[in-house]
C-alpha cells in the first residue's frame, strides 16, 4: 500500500495563518481541480436493497451462531443503537485476550476506501469472512457457520425468499454486507450546513471549521466520511500513542463525538485531549484553549442519525 500524498498538504497547510477567534467565518479556499467533488461531501442516503437482505443481514449481524461457541455476534463490538462500535479502550477478545486495536464503529463503513484500522481488508464482505476467521473475534469459518445455519429452518426459509436458495458462502457474506451498506447515518448538522443552511452550525462551530481547515486537519479528513479514504503515518512531528502499526487507515470522523475513548490504542479519553494531542503530534502545533473548545464545537456538529434518531454514545 502507498502512503498518501497528505504529507505534502500538511506542510503547506503549516504554514497557512490561524483564523482570529473573533473573525468572521469565511470557508478557507482548498484546490479542487475543475470536475473534481468537493473536499468534503454530506452522507447520502442508505443504496437502495432487496429489504428482505437488509433484514436477512440484520439478522446475521445479531447471531451468536457465527461464533464457534455461540457466545459472540458482531453486535456483540458493534452496537446501532449507539456509537456502532462500544465504549472500551480495547475491546475485550476471547478468553480473556485483549486485541491490541480499538474497535472501529460500523457505521459509514462502508464508505471507507478500505477498511480496519490497518486498511488490510478492501470489501465488507472480505472484512466480515476476515472477522469470522479471527481467533480474537469469531474463531470459527464460513463453512462451520453455514452448516449451523443449514439445521435452523428458520434461517433456511429466509435465505430462500431472499436468495432463491439456502445459506452459501456467496448468499451469507453479502447478506451481511449488504445490512453494514444500510447502516449510513447523513442528516448532521453540518451536512445539513454543507447543503446551504448556513445557520445549521453556531458561531462557535463555524469557527471551528474554520480552525479544522486552517490548521491543516482537512488535509487528511476529507471526503464523504471526513477521513477514511487515505493511510497516513502517525507521530509526524511528536510521538502520538502506540507506535505500533505506524502507519494507519485515517479514520472517519463521522460521530466522532460519540465514539470516546481515542486513537487506535484508545489512549484519548476525551475528545479534547485526542484534538490537542493531535495536533501536536501531526502538525507540530499547541492549541489554546479556546481553539481546542472550537474545534471540539466543531467535530459534534458531524453527528448523523440512523433511522432518523441521531446517534449517540453508550451510557457510562
Amino acid at each position: 500500500m502507498r502512503v498518501s500524498s497528505a504529507w505534502f498538504c500538511i506542510a503547506f497547510c503549516l504554514v497557512a495563518s490561524l483564523a482570529s477567534a473573533q473573525a468572521p467565518f469565511v470557508p478557507l479556499p482548498v484546490p479542487v481541480s475543475e470536475g473534481e467533488p468537493p473536499p468534503i461531501t454530506p452522507i447520502p442516503q442508505p443504496p437502495a436493497a432487496d429489504p428482505r437482505r437488509v433484514a436477512l443481514g440484520e439478522a446475521l449481524f445479531r447471531d451468536t451462531d457465527l461464533s464457534h461457541d455461540g457466545r459472540f455476534s458482531c453486535a456483540s463490538c458493534h452496537d446501532v443503537h449507539t456509537n456502532g462500535a462500544d465504549d472500551h479502550p480495547v475491546a475485550a477478545g476471547r478468553k480473556g485476550s485483549r486485541p491490541r486495536l480499538t474497535v472501529l464503529s460500523v457505521f459509514n463503513a462502508a464508505l471507507n476506501f478500505r477498511l480496519n484500522w490497518e486498511g488490510n481488508e478492501h470489501t465488507l464482505e472480505a472484512q466480515t469472512e476476515s472477522s469470522l476467521e479471527n481467533p480474537a473475534n469469531m474463531a470459527t469459518t464460513v463453512d462451520e457457520v453455514l452448516r449451523k445455519l443449514g439445521t435452523d429452518p428458520m434461517m433456511v426459509r429466509r435465505f430462500r425468499a431472499s436468495y432463491g436458495h439456502g445459506p452459501d458462502r456467496f448468499s451469507l457474506l453479502n447478506a451481511i454486507a449488504t445490512y453494514e451498506r444500510s447502516l449510513l447515518t447523513p442528516g448532521s448538522r453540518f451536512d445539513e450546513f454543507l447543503q446551504g443552511d448556513t445557520a445549521a452550525l453556531t458561531p462557535e462551530e463555524r469557527r471551528g471549521y474554520q480552525l479544522f481547515q486552517s490548521l491543516g486537519c482537512i488535509s487528511c479528513h476529507q471526503g464523504v466520511n471526513i477521513g477514511g479514504n487515505l493511510f497516513e503515518r502517525h507521530g509526524i512531528f511528536h510521538p502520538l500513542a502506540s507506535p505500533e502499526p505506524k502507519i494507519l487507515r485515517v479514520p472517519s470522523l463521522r460521530n466522532v463525538a460519540t465514539l470516546a475513548p481515542y486513537f487506535h490504542d484508545g489512549s484519548a479519553p476525551t475528545l479534547e485531549d485526542a484534538v490537542r494531542k493531535m495536533a501536536r503530534a501531526q502538525l507540530d502545533q499547541t492549541l489554546s484553549a479556546g481553539q481546542v473548545e472550537e474545534i471540539v464545537a466543531f467535530l459534534g456538529a458531524l453527528t448523523g442519525k440512523y433511522r432518523g434518531v441521531p446517534v449517540k454514545a453508550p451510557s457510562p
